[in-house]
């Protein structure tokens, strides 16, 4: 066995620490919530091009912040276990 091949297998795969998922989600909302009203504050001195992206990006956005609120009702759900 390999020197790497050695050192691979008395690896242990890290330990799933969920305990602080749900800040971590709540931060990337609370960055997320501050991106989307700095691009409304970009929004009346944009071009129609950038306007346009603006309003697409927020749309993933909003997408994102869905999905986020989402995964923190299912990590508060778990972590009540």
């Amino acid at each position: 066995m390999s020197h790497k091949q050695q050192h691979m297998a008395n690896e242990k795969p890290n330990p799933d620490n969920r305990s602080d998922n749900v800040d971590r989600l709540q931060e990337k909302v609370q960055d997320t919530i501050e991106n989307i009203e700095a691009s409304h504050d970009a929004l009346p001195y944009a071009t129609e091009d950038e306007k346009r992206n603006i309003e697409k990006k927020n749309k993933r956005r909003n997408e994102s912040l869905r999905a986020m609120r989402d995964e923190i009702k299912e990590e508060a759900r778990y972590q009540q276990y």
